[in-house]
């Protein structure tokens, strides 16, 4: 028993080394030199954190996004911090977590991104600096990435006049190049386009490893849902063996919600051909949902279509049991809408007497 305990301890030890390490911002392969050199019956092998990732600006209207894949677990807890009107920040590779706030809070102090950049790697005492990757956009569209020579390679960076597209662990310098030609020919907002360069980054070849997880940040000043909320886009996919058509589920419900969130917004203002139109493109990403379509209904009815009006109630009572119960709760609650109910030519040709 007394023998026993010293390896017991040792291995107590280890472990706790490890987690302590992952913590403070060196996960995986920030340990892979120490971990080379350990003794032979140690019981575990850690696994290097491998990436692709892009991180941008819409010069537009100040949207700032990170999208990131990786055959590593939740990967969106690690890489994707981002402020609105202040910066994004996509932190890899032999990962210093600390980075990514550290970065936000020097750009909130005015910092370009080159100069954020140059305080990280100068500030940096953890192991493996030389193996860090890491991006950074400003509010003002400065971009600047560092690829450490030690990265785990195929390792490098690429950039654009609005992104800066990097990853480690990859197949080749397709990834990070495709990544950068599919952002550029895509159009609309950013999720859009951060997603098309998520998707090309894949299909180039990726992760050398495979596939397990992949995370989206974009950020707005005052664009998330409900209030005070900046976070307009934040979906993750922790562990899925096609993370990317979940991603993909996903945004497709983020817009959706945050159409129809700015389109009663709009409609509370008195704003209501404007409501009609947000509430339309969330319609275009929930096209099975029955919620979309009720909410349309009762716009187009205030603003006097009611050809176009019955036809996405008839929609939205198609895929809902329950709809009648809603249809009179929605009635009643926005007064915008109470006086559908009193129009009994329209409501006996939506709810028909038998």
């Amino acid at each position: 028993m007394k023998r026993l305990l010293p390896s017991c301890l040792f291995a107590v030890v280890c472990a706790a080394a490890i987690f302590m390490f992952s913590e403070s911002g060196i996960p995986a392969q920030g340990l892979s030199g120490w971990n080379a050199t350990a003794p032979a019956h140690m019981p575990f092998k850690v696994r290097p954190v491998a990436t692709f990732s892009i991180v941008a600006i819409d010069p537009s209207n100040g949207d700032m996004g990170v999208a990131v894949a990786s055959r590593y677990f939740s990967v969106g807890s690690v890489v994707p911090w981002a402020e609105a009107s202040v910066g994004a920040v996509a932190t890899q590779a032999d990962v210093n977590v600390g980075y990514g706030p550290k970065a936000i809070k020097l750009l909130e102090q005015g910092l370009t991104a080159q100069a954020v950049l140059k305080r990280l790697l100068d500030e940096d005492t953890f192991p493996g600096k030389d193996g860090r990757q890491v991006a950074v956009v400003d509010v003002h569209g400065n971009i600047a990435a560092y690829t450490g020579p030690n990265a785990p390679h195929w390792a490098g960076d690429r950039q654009g006049k609005t992104w800066s597209a990097q990853g480690n662990i990859l197949v080749g310098p397709q990834v990070p190049e495709s990544m950068g030609k599919a952002f550029e020919a895509t159009h609309g907002e950013l999720a859009e386009k951060l997603y098309a360069a998520l998707k090309a980054g894949d299909a180039a070849g990726g992760d050398a490893r495979g596939r397990q997880s992949a995370s989206m940040l974009v950020v707005r000043k005052q664009g998330g849902r409900n209030t005070n909320n900046d976070r307009y886009i934040y979906i993750n996919v922790d562990d899925n063996p096609n993370p990317f058509a979940e991603l993909r589920r996903l945004l497709d419900l983020n817009l959706a919600y945050n159409y129809q969130d700015q389109g009663f917004k709009l409609l509370a203002s008195g704003k209501m051909q404007e409501a009609r139109d947000f509430v339309e493109k969330g319609v275009h990403y929930s096209p099975n949902e029955s919620d979309g379509y009720m909410s349309l209904g009762f716009i187009e009815y205030a603003l006097g279509h009611q050809d176009a009006a019955l036809q996405d109630f008839q929609r939205a009572k198609g895929m809902d049991p329950k709809f009648k119960d809603e249809f009179n709760a929605e009635a009643n609650f926005e007064p915008a809408f109470k006086k559908i109910l009193n129009d009994s030519a329209f409501m006996q040709k939506l709810f028909p007497k038998n």
